[in-house]
């Protein structure tokens, strides 16, 4: 029966092939249109993510600021002041961080032969690598032995590389910062920058090596990465553990100043949510302009064949039977649209190529513009799209044929 069901839709598709076409190109724009939306969405979402991924997505930095509520015999208006004494208390006390350092800087006078640049330095621990999402396109990243020895290594930014030895080789080679000789061990690969964030310029150097270069007894923020997703109860614990040893209201804000990334990627996450919702709307609407065109070409064939469908009552066949072989014929006009649709998305996705979105605005940033990747998911969600459409465009002309009277049908002219 279905075998008879297809043949009969691609003779009555033969027969009037022009009308044919036109109603097949009307559901591929219309699907293409689809994917190409979809497409656009999760394009979209990978693009944030890359951006994010770049500078760490479960990351906090936990930074001290000053009282602005009494507490525990404490006034407000008390500056707080992290030692590395915080850092074991944190570490202790909340089993979700992963990674901890500290974090000290500084605004350095950087020289290199007769060159001389005001760059930032950091100190840090070795983990400061993973915590900071930091990538070595040269070298290496100072480890443990570095940490415990205090060498006095640097591993430098992409541009600070290209100021300070104009594209010459600078692993091994001595720069001095603040006066004090230090060997470039590696060399960072570029991070996305917007306008002049001296991302890129920073120079990290051991935690230890940092005290010759200022007091690192207090630190200026805590750095840490942790595993859960439930990034809002990790902010509260690391306030309730703060709160006790530097006397503080765990809901005064002001005195610790949390900078939780995932914040902003959960935003973010909704948006692009919103934006795909959206585009899949306006992307059925499109399609559903095909289907009217479909439906309407569908009710032109049950009037155009008004005999014929008394011919094959008369003979005995059945409501189902006619309303199965105009359905078959509208599906299947559907599902050829939709074929050629997809590859007309897949052409138009492998033509464009790469949109500009946060490139526009930073440098080293093509990871965060949109590319029009079409994944499974796209296209199952369009194929369900496509079907509903089909189905609705094709049942109303079918029911309304199956619904004719034979001996009706027969008298029509």
């Amino acid at each position: 029966m279905f075998r008879d069901l297809l043949q009969e839709a691609y003779g009555a598709m033969r027969h009037n092939r022009r009308r044919t076409a036109l109603t097949m190109l009307g559901m591929a724009w219309g699907i293409a249109t689809v994917v190409m939306l979809l497409a656009y969405g999760d394009g979209f979402g990978v693009a944030i993510k890359n951006i994010f991924s770049t500078f760490g997505m479960k990351v906090m930095v936990i930074v001290p600021g000053r009282s602005s509520m009494q507490a525990g015999g404490q006034k407000a208006g008390e500056a707080l002041r992290f030692t590395l004494d915080d850092l074991d208390l944190l570490t202790t006390n909340i089993p979700q961080i992963t990674h901890i350092t500290p974090g000290v800087g500084k605004q350095a006078n950087i020289q290199y032969e007769t060159r001389s640049f005001s760059f930032f330095v950091n100190g840090g621990y070795p983990n400061v690598e993973i915590v900071r999402v930091l990538k070595t396109t040269e070298g290496r990243f100072f480890n443990m032995q570095d940490e415990m020895q205090r060498s006095r290594v640097a591993v430098i930014g992409s541009e600070a590389k290209e100021k300070l030895f104009s594209g010459r080789n600078a692993l091994g080679e001595r720069v001095r910062i603040d006066g004090i000789s230090f060997e470039v061990i590696g060399i960072l690969e570029p991070k996305m920058q917007e306008g002049d964030n001296d991302i890129n310029r920073i120079i990290y150097i051991p935690f230890t090596t940092m005290r010759d270069l200022k007091d690192t007894k207090y630190l200026d923020a805590i750095w840490i990465t942790y595993e859960t997703p439930e990034y809002e109860r990790v902010e509260q614990a690391v306030r309730a553990v703060m709160s006790g040893p530097h006397r503080f209201q765990p809901s005064d804000r002001r005195a610790l100043l949390i900078f939780n990334l995932m914040e902003q990627v959960h935003q973010f996450q909704v948006i692009t949510l919103g934006l795909k919702i959206l585009l899949g709307f306006i992307g059925t609407l499109t399609l559903g302009i095909g289907g009217v065109g479909l439906m309407n070409i569908m009710l032109v064939s049950v009037t155009q064949r008004t005999r014929e469908i008394g011919v094959e009552k008369a003979l005995g066949a059945r409501k189902a039977d006619i309303l199965f072989q105009f359905l078959a014929e509208a599906l299947t006009i559907t599902f050829i649209g939709g074929a050629l649709g997809v590859l007309l998305a897949y052409a138009v996705s492998l033509s464009v190529g790469r949109l500009t979105l946060y490139s526009a605005v930073a440098k080293n940033a093509a990871a965060g513009d949109i590319r029009l990747a079409i994944h499974l998911g796209t296209l199952a969600a369009a194929t369900l799209i496509l079907a509903a459409v089909g189905l609705i465009s094709g049942m109303v002309p079918a029911i309304r044929a199956s619904r004719l009277h034979p001996i009706e049908a027969l008298r029509y002219e």
